[in-house]
Formats: structure tokens, sequence, C-alpha cells
């Protein structure tokens, strides 16, 4: 039997499943794997993230290097990684449905928007982190709460139990979507400028530098793709740019995530008395953007990774 054959623009002739069928379930696939090789490189660093930007009394009065020894004193080695179960939960389907709504947006927005290519790529990527984090706060919550914990002090005894001690004691469905707001108000610029910085840089670079920073791809030599390095480098940029615009929304983000076991959470149930509360009690350097420079370091490697494996694995996964 004779597998069913197309012609490229080239004049090659393709097997059709190889480019065809299930294209949304493998960019699906591509965009979790990309998620969770990005997070999992710096899983440590988050969890100090969280434990600075909600001022856990253990670590408050310490810096990023010495909350990093005071965790794996106080906690071990795997101490710098607890939650992050959780997140890897979280994380594939969050970067499954982000990148593959992007490449679904993109095409929708352009077919409207046929005189721009920034236009489009700024909105798609909006609307993707925003589809993204409607499906998979509840996770994201979870995972919060699960590395905001210190030794010898839990309220949580896994994933599975603090779903139910929140369902139970913080109103049902609607605890596990505290701070939902800030996160979608922060998501839309962050996810926007991210995958807005990459395209236009990776577009720039291949249409300028094509032999220098370009390479035909595995998959299809017809497209050109980014060499790794330059791949590393546009992805480090976007993540720096998209991180300095949205980052105090991050921070109120996880201020009410944690209001429920923090002592002043009378003072942070809304977005604005959140960031009125953070910006009197701590200012805007130690509050709205306490551990920022913490979250460059994050951040960069971390859309670094996710933006070059995702590019990897289109041409492993047969999408271009």
């Amino acid at each position: 039997m004779t597998s069913e054959v197309t012609v490229s623009s080239s004049g090659a002739n393709l097997p059709k499943p190889a480019y065809k069928e299930y294209y949304w379930l493998r960019s699906f696939v591509a965009g979790g794997v990309a998620s969770c090789c990005a997070k999992t490189t710096i899983a440590p660093l988050d969890r100090i993230k969280i434990l600075l930007q909600a001022q856990n009394v253990h670590y408050r009065h310490l810096g990023i290097l010495a909350t990093a020894f005071a965790v794996q004193k106080k906690e071990g080695f795997l101490g710098l990684y607890k939650g992050n179960g959780a997140m890897m939960v979280r994380i594939f389907p969050y970067g499954a449905i982000q990148f593959m709504a992007f490449d679904k947006y993109k095409k929708m927005i352009k077919k409207k928007i046929k005189h721009s290519e920034h236009v489009p790529r700024l909105m798609a990527g909006s609307m993707a982190g925003i589809t993204a984090v409607i499906f998979t706060y509840p996770l994201d919550m979870v995972r919060a709460r699960l590395a905001f914990q210190v030794k010898g002090e839990h309220r949580y005894n896994g994933i599975i139990h603090a779903f139910k001690t929140i369902y139970l004691k913080e109103g049902g469905i609607r605890g596990y979507y505290r701070g939902l707001v800030p996160t979608i108000v922060g998501m839309a610029p962050y996810a926007g400028f991210s995958f807005f910085t990459f395209e236009t840089l990776k577009t720039a670079g291949l249409r300028h530098a094509p032999e220098l920073l370009g390479k035909p791809s595995s998959d299809n030599p017809d497209v050109m793709v980014l060499k790794t390095h330059a791949s590393l480098l546009c992805g480090g940029i976007a993540g720096a740019i998209a991180q300095s615009i949205s980052y105090p929304l991050d921070v109120t983000r996880r201020r009410m995530q944690l209001s429920a076991i923090l002592p002043d959470s009378d003072k942070c149930r809304t977005m604005f008395q959140t960031l009125k509360y953070v910006c009197m009690q701590h200012g805007i350097r130690r509050g709205l953007y306490r551990g920022l420079s913490l979250n460059y370091i994050r951040c960069i490697p971390s859309q670094a990774v996710a933006f070059t494996t995702y590019e990897f694995m289109r041409q492993v996964l047969h999408l271009n």
C-alpha cells in the first residue's frame, strides 16, 4: 500500500501524514514539551521568587543568594524544587494551549488585518496567554500555595489535598481563581510582548542575516529557521522586555493567591486594593518590584529555552 502524497511548492513529494494530520495535537505537544523544559531549568529560582514576592517571614529579610542557601539549609536541596510537581502538571497544558493558540489566533487575525505584521503578533500573543491562563489557573494557585510552605509549617500535604482544602475552606470553585483578574491583566502585555518581540526579532534576523542566523528547517528545506544560538538570544530578549512591563501585576497576583494564608489577608482582596497596600506598605522598589532582579535571571533563560525548544519541536513533529 502506498501512502498519499502531495506536491510542495518546491516540487518535492511529501507524505500527507508528515505535515497535515493531527496538526493541532502535534502543536499542542510541542508547546507543552517546550514549556516543561523551560520551567524545569529555572524551578529553584521560581521557588525563591515566590518566597520573596509574598514576604515569607522566614526569608523576607534575605536577598536572592542568601534565600537560596537558607532554603537549602532549612529544607534540603529538594526544597528548592518544592511545588515543582504541581508546576509540571500545570505548565504542560499551559504551554501547550498558549503556543497552539498563538498559531491559531495569528492566522485568524492576519486574515482580518492584512496590512500589518506587528499587530497580529501582539494581539495573538496576548489572546493566547489569556486563553492559557483561564484554563490552567487553578493549578497555578495550588502550585503557589505548595511553594510558599516551609518545612515544619505544612498546611497542605500535596496537590490533591491542596485542591480539597481550598475548595472546602475558600468558597468552592471561586477559591481556585483568587487573583485571576490581575493575572489576566498582567498576562496580556507579558505574553503579547513576549511573542511579539521573538517573532519580530526572528523575522528581522532571517530577513537581513539569513546565512549568519538562519538555517533550513529539517522537516521542510523551503522554510528557514533560526540557529540555536540566535533563537536563544531572541527568546531571552523577549522574556526580559515582557517581564519588565508586567512584573508589578505578577507580584499582585501572587499576593492575592496567598492572601488566605498571609496575616494581612484582609488587605489583599482585590487587585487595586492589593496594589495600593503593597505600594504603601513596602514601596515601589521593595514592594511592587521586589524580586525583579531574580525574575530577570529566571525569565531570560526560561523564555530562551521555551522558544528554542518549541522551534526544535516544530521540526521534530513536522509542523513547518
